[in-house]
C-alpha cells in the first residue's frame, strides 16, 4: 500500500479525533500509510491490531512521544517513555497502588470531597460541572496520595492539572499553559520527596507520596527527585483528568434522560454507564509508538524506527465490535465480559505486562461513583453550548456543561 496522502500534521490538527477513521475510511481498511511530523507511520485499528501494537518485540515507546507531549502531559522520563524490564520495574510502582482496599479508599476521598463541594452550591445558582469536578477530584487525591495541599490551595493546583492534559495536543495558548504548569509542579513535587526522604516531610504509610519517594527502578537506585515528580504527577494528574467524563455523565444524562433512574442506585449499572462513557466519548485520539524492528503487518512493510498508530476512537466506534456504535447504551455492558483487546478508551492488553494504564481501575470507580452521585442530584440544565468538537484534543462539552441546583427535598 502505498502512501497516497502525503504529511498528516495539519490534517490531523485539523480534523481530531476524525483523523485516522477518515483515513481509514477513504482507504477501505484498517491499514492506513501516511506521514506524521515527516515521519512514516503506519495506522493501526482492530483487537488483532492491538496485540500487535502491545508487543514488544514489534512497537516500543522509547522515542515515539513527542517532546510537546512530554513536557506537558507525561513528563520527561515518566513510565510511558520506557520499555522492557526498566518500564516493568517502574510500572511496578504503579500497580502497588492498584488494589481494592487503595481503590475503595480513593473513591471514599473523592466522594467526601465531592459532598462538601456539592453542599457549598447555591440553589438556583449556575455551576460548570467540568470545573467543579475538577476540584472535588483534586480535593480527594491530594488526601489519598498523602500530598500536603491547604484547602485554599485545591483550586490553583486543579488548574494546574487540567491544563496538564488540555494543552497536550495544542499548539498556542493551552500547550504554553501546560508546559507552565508541569515546571510548576514538578519542582512542588520534587521538593516534596527531597523533604520526604530526608525525614523533614511526612509521608503516610503506604500512600502514593510514600510509594513514590521510596521506589527503586531497575539499576537498584531511587528514583532522581526530577523523575519522582514526574510519576507522582502520574498518579495524581489522570485520577482529575476524570473531571472530562464527569462532564461527559452531564451531558449523556442530559441527552438520554432514560438512564437517570437506573443510575441513581449505583452497582452494575453505574459501572456499565462508566464504561459506555469511556466508549462513546471522544477523549484519546490513539495511541504512538515506534517499529522495534522491520515488520510486516497484514502484508504492509513496517521499517524500522517508522511511527505505528493505533486507532483508539475508531475502534471504540467499529460496528464489528458495537451494536450500533454511535448509540449511547449502557446496558449493552451489563453481563458482558470486556476483552482485553476491545475495549480501548485508555488502552489494551494486560496493565501488569504491557503499556495499558493500570488506573483504568480507579477510572471506573471513581465514575461509577459520581455518576451515581450526579444522577441523584437535583437539577436543571440551562441554554448552553453543549457541542463537542471532534477537532479540539482533548474533546470536551464547550460550556464545560453548565447546571443549577435545585434546593435539596
Amino acid at each position: 500500500m502505498r502512501d497516497r496522502h502525503g504529511d498528516q500534521s495539519l490534517r490531523l490538527l485539523l480534523e481530531g479525533y476524525a483523523w485516522m477513521p477518515g483515513l481509514r475510511r477513504s482507504t477501505g481498511s484498517d491499514v492506513v500509510r501516511t506521514r506524521v511530523m515527516g515521519r512514516p507511520a503506519l495506522g493501526l485499528c482492530g483487537p488483532e491490531a492491538a496485540q500487535f501494537f502491545y508487543d514488544e518485540k514489534h512497537v516500543q515507546r522509547h522515542g515515539a512521544i513527542p517532546s510537546p507531549v512530554l513536557s506537558t502531559l507525561f513528563g520527561h522520563g515518566a513510565v510511558h517513555t520506557l520499555d522492557g524490564d526498566a518500564h516493568r520495574q517502574r510500572k511496578s510502582l504503579f500497580l502497588a497502588l492498584v488494589t481494592p482496599d487503595s481503590i475503595a479508599s480513593l473513591v471514599a476521598c473523592v466522594a467526601a470531597a465531592w459532598e462538601d463541594t456539592v453542599v457549598g452550591w447555591r440553589a438556583g445558582s449556575a455551576v460548570v460541572l467540568f470545573d467543579e469536578a475538577s476540584r472535588a477530584l483534586t480535593a480527594g487525591v491530594r488526601r489519598w496520595a498523602g500530598v500536603p495541599v491547604q484547602t485554599h490551595e485545591v483550586a490553583e493546583l486543579a488548574a494546574d492539572l487540567v491544563a496538564m492534559v488540555d494543552g497536550f495536543a495544542t499548539a498556542g495558548p493551552r500547550h504554553w499553559r501546560a508546559r507552565k504548569a508541569r515546571k510548576r509542579r514538578e519542582a512542588w513535587l520534587g521538593s516534596l520527596v527531597q523533604r520526604v526522604r530526608a525525614g523533614e516531610a511526612d509521608a503516610p504509610q503506604g500512600s502514593a507520596l510514600e510509594v513514590v519517594a521510596l521506589h527503586r527502578d531497575a539499576d537498584g537506585e531511587l528514583l532522581d527527585p526530577h523523575t519522582a515528580a514526574v510519576e507522582l504527577l502520574n498518579v495524581i494528574r489522570p485520577t482529575v483528568a476524570v473531571c472530562w467524563f464527569v462532564a461527559y455523565a452531564g451531558h449523556a444524562l442530559h441527552r438520554w434522560p432514560q438512564h437517570r433512574e437506573p443510575l441513581r442506585a449505583g452497582g452494575d449499572f453505574a459501572v456499565a454507564f462508566a464504561h459506555e462513557l469511556r466508549r462513546f466519548y471522544p477523549f484519546a485520539p490513539f495511541l504512538g509508538g515506534r517499529a522495534a524492528q522491520d515488520l510486516t503487518w497484514q502484508g504492509e512493510h513496517v521499517p524500522e524506527g517508522s511511527l505505528v498508530l493505533l486507532d483508539l476512537y475508531g475502534q471504540n466506534h467499529d460496528s464489528r465490535l458495537w451494536t450500533d456504535p454511535y448509540r449511547f447504551d449502557p446496558r449493552r455492558f451489563l453481563g458482558r465480559e470486556i476483552g482485553a483487546w476491545d475495549l480501548v478508551p485508555q488502552g489494551a492488553g494486560d496493565p501488569h505486562t504491557g503499556h495499558r494504564c493500570p488506573g483504568e481501575p480507579f477510572t471506573v470507580a471513581l465514575l461509577a461513583e459520581l455518576c451515581a452521585r450526579l444522577a441523584r442530584l437535583d437539577h436543571e440544565v440551562p441554554d448552553q453550548d453543549l457541542t463537542i468538537s471532534l477537532s479540539r484534543i482533548p474533546a470536551r462539552p464547550r460550556s464545560g456543561f453548565v447546571l443549577i441546583p435545585q434546593p435539596r427535598r
